[in-house]
């Protein structure tokens, strides 16, 4: 492997960033539900307040990895956490440290910042990703499940007339 570097997304990244993302999305099989624009990804990361934040891992000057993240908040630990969209680093690349790297600096975001908590979803299915996770410390919520609304049942929802 060549020159590594670990950083900040910047600006002339976005477009690279959307690559991966729909490379993760075809990997996960939902390439048909990822949308994302590098429009959209950009005021994401660099509106004045952003709504997300990035890191790549860059391998001789490209973009070969990405983490994803934004903050959320305990209120039973009283403080944020990162929670981690999207972990993705290109197959050419896995086993090469990258992926570590990246959830790495993570931690080291949330060291650095009082954060207790670094947290992130896996499909059941994949388990090369939960054996990685696994070796590294983290450890699933089994006792959670992930609830979700989109399209139609979103739009119902939010447009229901609140009598009380």
């Amino acid at each position: 492997m060549g020159l590594v570097a670990i950083r900040r997304v910047r600006p002339d990244d976005v477009p690279a960033v959307v690559g991966l993302v729909e490379e993760l999305a075809e990997y996960e099989r939902a390439r048909e539900d990822c949308h994302l624009s590098a429009e959209q990804l950009h005021d994401a990361l660099f509106r004045p307040s952003p709504a997300l934040f990035g890191h790549v891992a860059e391998v001789d000057g490209e973009v070969v990895g990405t983490a994803l993240w934004f903050l959320n908040f305990s209120t039973w630990r009283g403080t944020h956490g990162i929670y981690l969209e999207d972990l993705y680093v290109r197959p050419s690349q896995r086993g090469s440290g990258l992926g570590r790297a990246l959830l790495t600096e993570l931690a080291r975001e949330c060291v650095a910042n009082g954060y207790e908590r670094l947290e992130w979803s896996v499909l059941d299915w994949n388990e090369p990703a939960i054996g990685f996770y696994r070796s590294l410390g983290a450890r699933p919520m089994d006792e959670w499940t992930v609830f979700r609304l989109t399209d139609q049942p979103l739009k119902d929802l939010g447009s229901t007339v609140h009598s009380g």
